[in-house]
């Protein structure tokens, strides 16, 4: 009886075996149409999935008529009922352009958790989707484990520039995947994703770092988490050396004053760190040689004989004009000494001048590092003039008291002071959302703010009500 037992359950293994084996062949062989509604249900038949939710059109946002309306019917309440849990089940919805089957532009996912399968057929549709434009994934349980997946995924679709991942915890490797040097996004959400302190200095790091830098991200959305005063200064470190940062949201984090100093330091002009300076110098005597800007870092012990040399070659542009003294003397140094090649002199020539003023080679008038930026000298340091690419910040129900307002006055006059901005396209903030927080209506700051961004020059990516209404509905 044990033995027909075990042969039995042998061979209901091999027969579950087999049904995978064929469910995988059946995916392998079966041609995508492009039509999500046949593909979807049709791969996921194949690989064995169950529960699979239809597809089905998103839609249309409804808006509140001016006239009361009148009572609904009974079935047009339970409808609506119907409509309101819902999103507690999973469910594909799509939106089209002007209906046509083929034309889908954005594609909602809901409540279906994703698995290594449910991810594979995902790749296989979604990719013949010509004009997908946007992909929204909400509470569907990402694991660092199908991060790779989801990177060739949206390396796969060509147009897809969209994409919001809400309500699931994600891991840390999460953000260089999503929002690394090479990432094509546009707009990235992480509303109620579970982003803290150590998530915030990851995207501080993906957003800007001496090495590498996102240029493409436009809006970034990080509401409805847990971002601190110590998260907001790691997303404020990654501002510094970024401009294609358009719009950014914290609303409904847990950011005082001290996070929102840190983030309005970054608005005005701030001093160089030494190795930002070191950087700013490569970078020119790069320009200078005539090289690109993205030439190879020498080696350990290269890079630590340049900077033990570079003080002293550099001399000038650190502390701004030499005496006419000073330099007579250099002259006659030079000339007892071998003639040496005319970079150092070079770079030494274009920060020295005379006003103090470091300006870039006609070459760089748009320049494409921000360390190349026009800076001047102040009191033995490289100045920027801050970020002026980002319009539109919302730091709407935080704990941001008066203190922290007064921070952001300073930094919002100290860009308007300077009418047009020596880089095209960075006009300074126009848009920055304090509702909510600890300040009083009738501080006389709030006021001030009001009068420097009246709410006819906010920006369209200003905060819409989707990043202020609870997550999830």
């Amino acid at each position: 009886m044990r033995r027909r037992g075990e042969r039995a359950k042998a061979a209901a293994e091999e027969e579950v075996k087999s049904v995978g084996r064929k469910a995988e062949q059946g995916a392998e062989e079966y041609q995508c149409t492009g039509l999500l509604e046949q593909d979807f249900p049709e791969l996921c038949a194949r690989a064995g999935i169950a529960a699979v939710p239809k597809v089905t059109p998103r839609p249309a946002p409804s808006f509140p008529a001016d006239e009361e309306p009148a009572e609904p019917p009974l079935p047009e309440v339970l409808a609506a009922i119907e409509r309101k849990f819902g999103s507690f089940q999973p469910r594909i919805q799509v939106e089209r352009d002007h209906g046509d089957p083929q034309s889908v532009r954005a594609v909602f996912l809901r409540g279906w958790k994703m698995e290594e399968d449910r991810l594979g057929v995902l790749s296989r549709c979604l990719p013949t989707l010509a004009g997908l434009r946007a992909l929204h994934l909400w509470k569907v349980g990402l694991t660092e484990q199908l991060l790779p997946a989801l990177a060739a995924l949206l390396a796969r679709c060509p147009r897809l520039r969209t994409l919001s991942l809400e309500g699931s915890p994600l891991p840390e490797l999460a953000f260089p995947t999503l929002m690394g040097s090479d990432s094509a996004l546009t707009h990235l959400s992480l509303r109620n994703s579970g982003v803290g302190d150590a998530g915030a200095r990851r995207v501080g790091q993906s957003l800007a770092a001496l090495g590498s830098s996102n240029r493409g991200l436009v809006s970034l959305v990080l509401s409805f988490n847990r971002i601190s005063d110590l998260g907001a200064g790691y997303i404020a470190q990654g501002l510094r050396l970024n401009r294609s940062l358009l719009s950014l949201s914290l609303a409904n984090n847990d950011i005082g004053d001290t996070g929102a100093t840190r983030l309005a330091e970054v608005l005005g002009p701030f001093a160089l760190t030494h190795a930002e300076v070191v950087e700013r110098r490569r970078l020119l005597l790069a320009e200078a040689l005539g090289r690109t800007l993205t030439i190879p870092k020498d080696s350990e012990g290269q890079s630590e004989q340049r900077s033990s040399l570079a003080p002293d070659k550099l001399l000038p542009a650190k502390y701004g004009k030499t005496p006419a003294k000073k330099k007579e003397s250099l002259r006659k140094e030079e000339t007892r000494q071998p003639k040496k090649p005319p970079e150092p002199r070079a770079a030494r020539g274009r920060d020295a001048k005379a006003s103090g003023q470091e300006k870039p080679s006609p070459e760089a008038a748009d320049p494409a590092h921000p360390l190349l930026e026009e800076a001047r000298q102040e009191q033995g340091s490289v100045i920027l003039p801050g970020n002026r690419a980002l319009l539109n910040l919302n730091l709407t129900h935080n704990r941001i008291t008066q203190r922290g307002l007064g921070a952001f006055l300073a930094a919002l006059e100290g860009q308007q002071r300077e009418k047009k901005p020596k880089v095209p396209g960075q006009q300074g903030l126009l848009c920055l959302s304090l509702q909510k927080n600890r300040i009083p209506a009738h501080s006389p700051a709030l006021a001030r703010l009001r009068e420097l961004l009246p709410p006819q020059d906010a920006p369209p990516s200003a905060p819409c009500q989707e990043e202020q209404q609870d997550p999830g509905t």
